[in-house]
């Protein structure tokens, strides 16, 4: 088991890490929620542009690879917990927009989806745009994308009661005596569960490493308009935006501009192979970024590069990712997620909602983001932070006037 981490510092010399259980299971929890939210809906992508299962595999492969390199080479270098991630609303609006598309055009895509995330980097202008929004707003939003998992959990409790009821139970349990063990403690008796209620399916996990195989691209202008552009935009406002504004509220700052030139040009460097993006990542980030990954603030970067290591290993085997994901019920993995995510939601809002001057623009972006709203088929994420801002804006021009 991984217990200890060897890392080479800013001057170059190696020092050792010790890694605790709770530090390691936020890490694999990260990953393992990642994967199980929205893997299907890339495989469903893929299938619509007609990869076959030997490519898809690949690309499972290549996008585990993009992310862990991305997630290590990034949170070794700033000492922060900065986990990257694919774009589940990217994928979904691939499983529309790639209709009619070859394989080809579809590669096409994504190396002109990368190429746009890259220039953005450069020109600082998204850095620019961070800088501005006000860390209440930014606490909302984040309370408002985590807020389905957290009622995702609870409402589990209606299909799987003994499974989920148990779960809790230790965790409420666990977390009275020994807090930090409280997650672990329910993933261990909801496995137990599982396994003797004879839920878990196993026949179409198997561990082969599969490499990932280059597709030459085709480009067109057209299918740069309608699929390329609005893929960029949904990345930029639905994934790392969002990120960037967990890391924010969380208390983690790194230039912005770096991370999002570093993520992209991997991405483009991958985009053959079948990555379409990878972007800081905002919901499973949280985990390795709360109190539960580690109580020492400056040693939570630890769990962002144990993620990084299981994104690796996710990608050696990305064959066994779908029957893996399949072989436990939605319902365990629910509840983990809302369990894990309990104290970052309650972080969140405290935050998004203790500055009274700030508290209906805060109310605001959490309502919007926490809808679900897709406008123009940019999320809900976005329109969280545009709602909230133009509360904000219109609240304090009549509060400056007023005194």
């Amino acid at each position: 088991m991984l217990r200890y981490l060897y890392v080479i510092t800013h001057e170059v010399t190696m020092r050792l890490f010790s890694i605790p259980p709770p530090t390691l299971l936020a890490g694999f929890l990260a990953v393992l929620i990642g994967y199980a939210s929205s893997a299907a809906i890339i495989w469903q992508a893929a299938i619509v542009a007609g990869a076959t299962t030997a490519q898809i595999s690949g690309w499972m492969t290549a996008l585990g690879l993009a992310m862990g390199v991305s997630t290590l080479a990034l949170t070794l270098w700033y000492r922060v917990p900065v986990l990257t991630a694919w774009s589940t609303p990217g994928a979904a609006l691939l499983v529309t927009g790639l209709q009619g598309l070859t394989l080809n055009e579809t590669i096409g895509v994504f190396i002109v989806t990368n190429a746009l995330i890259v220039l953005c980097g450069i020109t600082g202008l998204f850095a620019r745009l961070m800088r501005i929004i006000p860390h209440s707003l930014a606490a909302a939003m984040l309370a408002g994308i985590l807020l389905r998992f957290g009622l995702q959990a609870f409402a589990s409790l209606d299909g799987q009661f003994t499974l989920c009821g148990s779960m809790l139970l230790v965790w409420l349990a666990t977390r009275a005596v020994a807090p930090r063990y409280a997650v672990i403690a329910a993933m261990i008796i909801g496995v137990v569960i599982v396994i003797a209620q004879g839920d878990v399916v196993t026949t179409d996990v198997v561990f082969k490493p599969v490499l990932p195989t280059y597709i030459s691209p085709d480009f067109s202008f057209a299918h740069s308009l309608s699929v390329a552009l609005p893929l960029f935009l949904v990345t930029m406002s639905s994934q790392n935006a969002p990120g960037i504004a967990a890391m924010k509220a969380a208390g983690y700052s790194a230039p912005v501009s770096p991370l999002i030139v570093f993520t992209g040009l991997l991405a483009l460097v991958f985009s053959p192979f079948g990555v379409y993006s990878v972007g800081i990542a905002a919901i499973t980030a949280a985990i390795c970024q709360s109190p539960e990954a580690h109580p020492d603030k400056d040693q939570r970067w630890l769990a962002a590069a144990v993620a990084g290591i299981f994104y690796l290993l996710a990608g050696l085997f990305g064959s066994a990712i779908t029957g893996m994901m399949t072989a436990l019920p939605v319902s365990w993995i629910q509840m983990l997620a809302g369990l894990a995510l309990l104290s970052t939601i309650g972080g969140s809002l405290y935050q998004a909602l203790h500055n009274e001057r700030e508290r209906d623009a805060a109310v605001v972006a959490f309502l919007v983001t926490a809808s679900g709203l897709t406008l123009v088929g940019i999320g809900s994420a976005f329109w969280g932070l545009i709602a909230g801002g133009v509360c904000y804006v219109v609240l304090n021009l009549i509060a400056d006037r007023n005194r």
